[in-house]
């Protein structure tokens, strides 16, 4: 699924190409694109301008110059690409976007091949649309608040890894940029967070900061095609991981082969001897 950093470079990647055009026509072609609670159908945008494009954690939304706007989650493989002769056509078009700015015109396409993703028209309530008020601030955001994420993280009796992926605290983060953070830590994922000193809370925040804000600049982390740019191109972060997907790779740091463990359902992925669990 992509993550904070994935969704970021799409955002910019969407605010660069798409800011300042008008959505002339708008085709939804899969019956799940379409959130069940949206205010209206897609084509309601058509004729608004894009003003904008914003986020928070993995969520992203169109700005207009209505007070509706256009909110779309990623899910396991959605993409926004812009269609070019050059690329061959994506092959699983969800929903259709004819945007144009004076003579410029333009085709862009909401591509989802596992129909996990999702659009929807909303209304803004403080700045955020209703379906992600309930997300916490990332730490991107100006207003995201350090101290409180830490001092909320150590009332917790949770494991540190269940806790960096839930997104009531501190969104943006999961199952890739959590294991990266928490290696780049030296924190065991099983580590409880109500066990943990408020110094040791504050260094896996850096982490994940650091982590991501570094992917960012390589474009994310691009497995397969499931996740591209709004241009077609791959982001090369994959090639930095040092504890994600590196099962009985050596640690870059200590040459101790990465073990891979199941929490939560999800797999985990660390170095035993950097990052043991004290007792």
């Amino acid at each position: 699924m992509p993550e904070l950093p994935e969704v970021e470079t799409v955002r910019r990647g969407l605010a660069h190409l798409v800011s300042g055009y008008h959505f002339d026509e708008v085709q939804e072609l899969h019956p799940r694109v379409r959130k069940s609670s949206s205010l209206s159908p897609i084509s309601a945008i058509e004729g608004a301008r894009i003003t904008g494009v914003n986020r928070r954690g993995k969520f992203l939304w169109f700005e207009l110059d209505r007070p509706e706007v256009l909110v779309a989650h990623l899910g396991m493989s959605g993409q926004f690409l812009i269609q070019q002769r050059e690329r061959p056509v994506a092959r699983h078009v969800r929903a259709l976007f004819k945007i144009s700015k004076g003579v410029r015109e333009k085709e862009l396409v909401f591509n989802d091949q596992r129909t996990f993703g999702w659009l929807s028209i909303e209304e803004l309530a403080d700045g955020i649309p209703s379906s992600v008020a309930h997300i916490a601030r990332d730490p991107f955001d100006p207003g995201f608040d350090k101290a409180m994420a830490i001092r909320k993280y150590a009332r917790r009796n949770v494991k540190i890894k269940t806790a960096l992926l839930s997104q009531e605290i501190m969104s943006g983060v999961g199952n890739i940029y959590a294991d990266e953070a928490l290696w780049w830590a030296k924190v065991h994922p099983e580590v409880r967070t109500n066990e943990m000193s408020l110094k040791k809370i504050e260094i896996v925040i850096d982490c994940a900061i650091e982590v991501m804000g570094e992917a960012i600049l390589q474009g994310g982390t691009s497995f397969d095609d499931l996740y591209i740019n709004v241009d077609g191109a791959s982001g090369f972060f994959e090639q930095s991981l040092a504890a994600y997907g590196q099962t009985d790779r050596p640690c870059p740091r200590c040459g101790t082969p990465i073990r891979r463990i199941v929490l939560g359902q999800r797999s985990s992925h660390f170095c035993p001897r950097c990052q043991r669990k004290r007792r």
